[in-house]
């Protein structure tokens, strides 16, 4: 194995283990949701108005979570398509993340562009990152950093191309090395003339 398939073998167990904290994150989405979704109809405060922030959070857990499923292929298999696919699906992560972000410092009202939440879930949710806002900043910027990283990975790995090397297991397989041996041996073959047919041609017919 050459030094080229070792930086390929890195980088792509690295991808995996970055692209793992995606994965972590939306599994935590999806069980937080979850949780949420049954204290709603635990204590039956079940109203007309649809509880959108739960389902918000279950869909953004699944969609991290699909985007890390389709991480580990394309990491696992350095196609250049699965890698372009996987990088446009975090960079439109990205674009969503920075458009919320910039909604809510360039926006003091954002709150008013949000439908009311009947669970109060997203009331206690704001609360508790004013509280810890640091905390937060810091949980959230890992999470970028986790995805910037996991794009100049990939975008490494779609340069490099797969991994073309041939393990040969058994000397059929190196039959087409020797096709041109053998295909001069047929040439060979063809313009030799067997001197009995000729003798057998000249011979007087009965």
């Amino acid at each position: 194995m050459g030094g080229g398939a070792w930086v390929r073998v890195f980088l792509q167990a690295a991808l995996k283990l970055v692209n793992s904290v995606i994965g972590l994150v939306g599994t935590g989405l999806i069980l937080y949701s979850l949780w949420l979704i049954r204290l709603w109809y635990k204590d039956g405060l079940q109203t007309s108005a649809s509880p959108w922030f739960m389902y918000t959070i279950l869909s953004l857990g699944a969609s991290f979570c699909l985007v890390t499923c389709f991480g580990h292929v394309a990491a696992e298999t350095a196609n250049g398509h699965c890698l372009s696919c996987y990088m446009i699906f975090v960079f439109s992560l990205v674009m969503l993340e920075a458009g919320i972000t910039a909604v809510i410092f360039l926006n003091r009202n954002w709150e008013e562009d949000f439908p009311e939440d009947p669970s109060g879930r997203f009331n206690e949710l704001k609360d508790f990152v004013s509280s810890n806002f640091e905390l937060c900043k810091w949980i959230v910027l890992s999470f970028v950093a986790a995805e910037a990283t996991v794009l100049v990975i990939a975008l490494v790995l779609r340069v490099l191309g797969p991994d073309r090397e041939i393990s040969y297991d058994s000397d059929d397989d190196y039959v087409p090395a020797r096709l041109p041996l053998l295909q001069n041996q047929a040439q060979q073959t063809s313009n030799f003339i067997d001197p009995s047919l000729f003798l057998k041609n000249k011979s007087p017919r009965a």
